[in-house]
């Protein structure tokens, strides 16, 4: 059971919580959802620092940050294998799509094959956005590419980086009549600000997963060490989980994110 701390118990350094996390778990809206609760029934307060899931697992490698939420499951495990980290636990998670101009100059529309689907953007003369940024994204287009046996930047097109978050990504490939890769929360999200539409999808490769990492304290001395444990509690906890695979599926008729807590973790 999650402990409840009142606030006049915390010191007022202490009742701060650094969370270091991905772009999506902002842009779509969940934190907004979740941070209110874990406020109330924790007394602490979170600062969120909202990067590439790369920036975040490297601030939490340096001791920048209390706890962080991630969707890089090849860098984090290298990153827990080292010691870095003391527990990694598994949260939820949603998909990647592809996404581009309803016109689909690149004829990607109904692919499931994630990477014919690239090999087929490499060889158009088309526009594709990629955050650029070492994010969870940008790290499985990366590894889309690499399985197209593709470089990267891979064909003569315009390959663009927008060294930015997901929802900026999305803006700046609708503005360019581009195709990026983006999870499908954060899609959903800016969906009706968006011409974009989704065209591959359903591919295994294009499963997203989310964790959440406690930093070890003796590589990290100074961190608020109970109070990152109580945020990575609260996320798994099955309140929150059921928050989790609720939130907003009134309004989009499916989860933007499917709670995983209380399943095994291949990843």
């Amino acid at each position: 059971m999650l402990a409840v701390y009142p606030p006049n118990r915390l010191s007022a350094q202490s009742r701060e919580v650094l969370l270091a996390t991905t772009t999506s778990t902002r842009d779509a809206g969940l934190l907004d959802s979740l941070l209110p609760v874990f406020q109330r029934q924790t007394g602490y307060r979170v600062k969120v620092i909202a990067v590439g899931s790369g920036q975040a697992l490297a601030m939490g490698r340096r001791g920048d940050a209390d706890v962080v939420l991630s969707h890089a499951p090849e860098a984090e495990r290298v990153l827990v294998d080292s010691g870095y980290f003391v527990r990694r636990r598994l949260v939820m998670h949603n998909d990647f799509l592809v996404v581009g101009p309803p016109a689909d100059p690149a004829g990607l529309r109904g692919m499931s094959d994630a990477v014919a689907a690239f090999r087929r953007l490499a060889e158009r003369p088309v526009v594709f956005v990629s955050r650029g940024d070492q994010s969870g994204t940008h790290q499985r287009e990366q590894a889309l590419w690499k399985r197209a046996r593709l470089s990267v930047p891979p064909f003569g097109g315009s390959y663009v980086e927008s060294g930015q978050g997901m929802g900026a990504t999305l803006q700046l490939a609708d503005e360019k009549h581009g195709y990026t890769l983006t999870d499908r929360a954060t899609y959903l999200a800016w969906r009706d600000k968006l011409q974009l539409v989704p065209l591959v999808e359903g591919d295994p490769l294009l499963y997203n997963v989310y964790h959440v990492l406690e930093l070890n304290p003796k590589n990290a001395p100074r961190i608020n060490v109970a109070g990152g444990r109580a945020f990575a509690e609260f996320l798994v906890s099955p309140g929150t989980q059921a928050l989790i695979g609720a939130f907003d599926r009134a309004r989009f008729g499916r989860s933007l994110f499917v709670p995983d807590a209380d399943k095994p973790d291949s990843w």
